[in-house]
């Protein structure tokens, strides 16, 4: 009840600015470019800006989007991972801004999420199946825990689609780990 009043609350603001956007942008075309041409469109389309809950489901999207590229990987590179809400804030702090939307989003990811995953593939600190946590330390700095190994990829697959995975992986079971493992920039750290 309360989000919906918030939601209400915000539409209150958000329709005439939206609204405002629109006049402004129809005026400065029709005074941009002659009326014979204007005559000449059928319809002029404005842009709005992107909101947060706009940015949010981008930001899934594009995240779901590297999870199907991991488990499309050749042979033993197929692992799962799950990001902390803070650090999908701070994803969406790092990769968008007003004036360019979501633009810098992937750039974003692939910085702080691809290469530093694709550096733990290469060095074998993440195997098959190994269940990753991404998590936020600090202000900006990511650290990536494995949970746990040879973790359940049916889900996923059902999630991503069947072409992603094997079933020889599929029909591996998760093993939590005693210890969980902790990779930071320095390399592999155990944690109790």
């Amino acid at each position: 009840m309360v989000a919906w009043a918030l939601h209400r609350k915000r539409c209150k603001w958000i329709r005439p600015l939206d609204e405002k956007i629109n006049r402004t942008a129809v005026d400065a075309a029709r005074r941009k470019f002659s009326p014979e041409f204007m005559n000449r469109i059928d319809k002029v389309v404005v842009f709005k800006t992107l909101r947060s809950e706009h940015l949010e489901q981008i930001l899934e999207i594009e995240l779901g989007m590297v999870q199907q590229r991991v488990l499309m990987a050749a042979g033993a590179h197929q692992f799962v991972f799950n990001c902390t809400p803070k650090v999908k804030d701070f994803l969406l702090a790092e990769g968008t801004d007003p004036k360019y939307g979501a633009r810098h989003l992937k750039r974003a990811i692939e910085k702080n999420l691809v290469f530093p995953l694709a550096n733990l593939v290469a060095t074998g600190q993440v195997k098959l199946g190994d269940f990753i946590r991404i998590d936020l330390l600090g202000e900006n700095k990511l650290t990536f825990v494995k949970e746990a190994e040879g973790a359940m990829v049916p889900v996923l697959l059902e999630r991503y689609g069947a072409a992603a995975g094997a079933p020889a992986v599929a029909a591996r079971a998760v093993r939590p780990i005693a210890q969980r493992k902790e990779f930071g920039a320095g390399g592999l750290n155990e944690t109790k």
